[in-house]
């Protein structure tokens, strides 16, 4: 049996950043992810970052990449009843805007760091059990091939998302769910063409929602609406580029630019809040905590969020000896993921066809957008809301 500070639970962006963090504090842990590193640095997720973690990547020394790749974007473009509209983010933020670099490559970045001179990382460790949540010592129980062994910790930190063991490991009642499911899913494609446009488009379309994305000045990442359990074999590459090309359609525009799709998948759609984020030395972080739809980009960052708030609680805790900070990780967290929920929830319900919805409803939806179209407030309120806030 050994023992570790901090005890952190799944090798994804936000285990890892939070063992960047401590390390960089002089703060004792180690990461056990139950993949073997060649798939956790293949795994495609979403590639939004807002200013606020492109700083945080930058202070923690894994910026470099980002800052030579990434691709800066001043805004987005709103589409509906055939008219698009820009929305120019320095102008209504004071100079915040977003960055297109896939948590891919964020991953190995962070990777890269802490194979070179960071704290334990250790691959193919399954997290078999956690004990010991009630007391001051959780202890994990891993397994890596036929070797088992025990690690206990001072605090152990679940960032092994959604399905993770960490949260399911909690005692019951000790947390509150609160949670939606969508009528609707994406089928998200990868296209190898240049994208059609230099910023995101969103589109609302009686069709159903559409998102022009990218991954490099090279690969297009597009996204239709489809209806849940949607088998992306059902969608033949000519099927899908028509469909894009009649949701995003503008009048006078032009047809999309068509290349090979070198990967489908079908994405659900739920929103998931878990309360509190932690119990006793047990603490939820990213995914493990809260979902989001991924239509207002926000899952990557709110995970950052969560683990600059608790780097610094565990560091001002072995600085000081105070548990002040820690004692308000979880309210901390929460009034921003509150927020995030509130924005994302907003948007995806005016973008999205509802297949139960009726024209009042749609006409509410285009309502809305034509508002934020009309009124700098509006506007300048979803400006603030999509580029993120400091993280405090």
């Amino acid at each position: 049996m050994r023992h570790t500070s901090v005890g952190i639970v799944g090798g994804g962006p936000a285990g890892l950043l939070l063992a960047r963090l401590l390390h960089r504090a002089g703060v004792d842990c180690e990461v056990w992810e139950s993949r073997e590193r060649g798939y956790v640095e293949a795994r495609q997720r979403a590639g939004i970052l807002e200013q606020s973690t492109v700083d945080v990547l930058r202070e923690s020394g894994a910026g470099r990449r980002l800052d030579r790749e990434g691709l800066v974007h001043d805004g987005v473009e709103l589409r509906w009843s055939g008219r698009g509209h820009r929305v120019d983010f320095p102008a209504l933020t004071g100079g915040r805007r977003v960055w297109v670099y896939a948590q891919t490559e964020v991953v190995k970045d962070l990777i890269a760091l802490q194979l070179q001179d960071g704290p334990p990382l250790h691959f193919g460790t399954r997290v078999r059990a956690v004990s010991g949540v009630e007391t001051d010592r959780p202890a994990v129980h891993l397994v890596r091939g036929a070797q088992e062994e025990t690690v206990t910790c001072d605090y152990l930190v679940g960032c092994d998302g959604f399905h993770g063991v960490t949260r399911q490991a909690l005692p019951p009642g000790a947390l509150t769910t609160y949670a939606r499911e969508y009528p609707y899913a994406w089928l998200g494609v990868l296209a190898d063409v240049a994208p059609s446009q230099e910023e995101l488009v969103y589109a609302h379309s009686p069709r159903g929602f559409a998102l022009l994305s990218m991954r490099s000045p090279t690969v297009s990442r597009l996204y239709l609406q489809v209806p849940p359990g949607t088998d992306p074999a059902d969608w033949p590459d000519g099927r899908i580029w028509d469909e894009l090309d009649a949701r995003v359609a503008v009048d006078g525009g032009r047809l999309l630019e068509r290349g090979p799709l070198t990967a489908k998948s079908v994405l659900p759609m739920r929103s998931f809040v878990t309360e509190p984020m932690r119990h006793g030395r047990v603490f939820l972080a990213g995914d493990a905590a809260h979902i989001v739809p991924p239509t207002g980009a926000k899952g990557l960052n709110l995970a950052v969020a969560d683990v600059v708030v608790l780097a610094r609680a565990l560091a001002h805790r072995q600085q000081t000896g105070s548990a002040e900070l820690l004692d308000a990780y979880s309210d901390t967290c929460l009034r921003r993921v509150w927020r995030a929920e509130h924005f994302s929830y907003s948007m995806t319900s005016t973008l999205h066809a509802d297949p139960e919805q009726d024209p009042f409803t749609t006409r509410l939806q285009t309502a809305r957008l034509d508002r934020i179209a009309a009124s700098p407030h509006a506007e300048a309120e979803f400006a603030a809301q999509y580029t993120g806030a400091p993280i405090g």
